[in-house]
């Protein structure tokens, strides 16, 4: 399918299920499979960066969330951007977090303190920008380092997800400055649903069944790599 704006890529990406977000450097599979500054394969109104909203692939991250409820979009696979549909996001999270809660997670060692700092401060306000969590969670300008490695732990675990994004507030109210992504735990995005359809799937059961969709939208899939996109 040749994608020429927003719609081809969401109908593309509901069929397939997951796709990496900024080209298919790591060869697993991409919906647009160019990224950035490449060229396409072919002739298509897309072009990044541009700031039109039905042909610019960086603004189709913030459409999805902001206008659906059914797709995923977050640095989701190699510590890099990604999108997963609603359909597919229990067997993520089967593969990542199997039936472990985060309590249980960071008891087990697998998640460091400054991410438990961040998860908590997201989880007690329900939804936050970035801004906000890093002045709620009383991160400073040194923590940045290790403060942008927890983000993407958290993501890449499925705690945290991206939900949209909010500009910061000035003391008379008047909005200013860039856009902060916000984000909220990934139990308030998609509800209990995708929680409860988790639960009746087993992690080899999970393994296999992206692992055979992955294969089909992208024969040539290399098995290390292939592992490293499903279980994070």
């Amino acid at each position: 399918m040749i994608i020429k704006n927003y719609n081809d890529f969401v109908e593309a990406l509901l069929d397939a299920g997951f796709s990496m977000g900024g080209g298919n450097s790591e060869g697993i599979y991409a919906i647009i499979p160019w990224g950035w500054n490449e060229i396409a394969p072919y002739e298509t109104p897309i072009r990044w960066h541009t700031d039109d909203p039905d042909t610019d692939p960086w603004e189709w991250r913030m459409r999805v969330l902001d206008e659906r409820s059914d797709i995923a979009y977050g640095k989701l696979f190699f510590k890099k951007s990604g999108y997963i549909t609603k359909d597919w996001y229990p067997y993520f999270l089967v593969a990542r977090r199997e039936d472990m809660s985060f309590e249980e997670t960071y008891a087990d060692g697998t998640i460091c303190h400054f991410a438990k700092r961040i998860y908590e401060v997201v989880r007690l306000n329900g939804t936050l920008p970035l801004h906000a969590i890093k002045e709620l969670g009383g991160f400073s300008k040194e923590d940045k380092s290790a403060f942008d490695r927890a983000l993407t732990e958290l993501q890449m675990k499925m705690f945290l997800t991206m939900c949209g994004r909010k500009q910061k507030v000035s003391q008379k109210g008047e909005n200013y400055g860039w856009s902060s992504t916000v984000f909220c735990t990934t139990e308030r995005f998609f509800g209990d649903d995708v929680f409860d359809e988790a639960s009746k799937i087993g992690k080899d059961e999970a393994f296999e069944k992206i692992k055979e969709q992955i294969l089909m939208l992208n024969p040539s899939a290399q098995e290390k790599k292939i592992k490293k996109f499903i279980s994070g």
